[in-house]
């Protein structure tokens, strides 16, 4: 288990240990139930502190084949789903936060530079095995793991919106924002990726902060 790749179930063990705890697990079951199809990109809309974080905590231990968190769904609505045991534990997740990231850096390039530095850091540990045509490119290394292993990935993103608080006057660093992360978003759903990637974003499209998003663009 590394920093960002499979971080197991720790985070939504602490959401149903707490004195209140909703069952949120329905999102599961619409998720799974767009894997392998064409309506693949979902958009949960939600009001700051519903749940995204948890949500995406929920998401993490569900997918991530790192570990078995079946004990924590037993009890839970999705438990249920004909999907349930399909899909528990069958992906390797890669799961970040941004604000991490711009917090420790200076610039958009730094920021950017450092996710995939890091991100690359813990994938090629993991699989150590594998020969990697270019470590220092990180769409390329998960093609090449996906290669060995036939198996697809999850990717969860926290605070996608973050620079959009830190940066509000600053329209270039938004655009510049908006135009690589997107690129290299979409560079995985793109020609072999396209049908072996899962991805979720939480990111906020409305500049006033009402409502934020949870993008769920999946596909297998």
């Amino acid at each position: 288990m590394g920093s960002y790749l499979n971080p197991g179930s720790k985070g939504f063990q602490e959401s149903l240990n707490s004195e209140i705890y909703m069952d949120k697990t329905g999102l599961i079951e619409k998720t799974n139930a767009v894997l392998n199809t064409r309506q693949k990109f979902l958009c949960v809309s939600r009001p700051r502190r519903f749940g995204k974080l948890m949500a995406a905590d929920m998401l993490a231990a569900y997918y991530d084949r790192g570990e078995d968190s079946s004990s924590l769904f037993a009890s839970l609505k999705i438990s249920g789903a004909a999907s349930y045991h399909v899909y528990l534990n069958q992906y390797d997740v890669i799961k970040v936060n941004m604000q991490e990231f711009l917090s420790m850096t200076h610039d958009m390039d730094d920021m950017l530079a450092m996710l995939q530095k890091y991100l690359v850091f813990d994938l090629v540990e993991h699989f150590g095995d594998i020969r990697f045509r270019d470590e220092n490119n990180l769409i390329q290394v998960m093609k090449d793991i996906y290669a060995k292993t036939k198996r697809s990935f999850v990717i969860l993103i926290d605070e996608w919106d973050c620079l959009f608080r830190e940066y509000q006057q600053d329209q270039n660093a938004q655009k510049k924002y908006l135009d690589i992360p997107w690129a290299f978003l979409l560079s995985l759903c793109s020609e072999s990726m396209a049908e072996r990637s899962e991805l979720c974003g939480s990111g906020l499209y409305d500049r006033n902060s009402a409502y934020k998003k949870i993008w769920i663009p999946f596909g297998t």
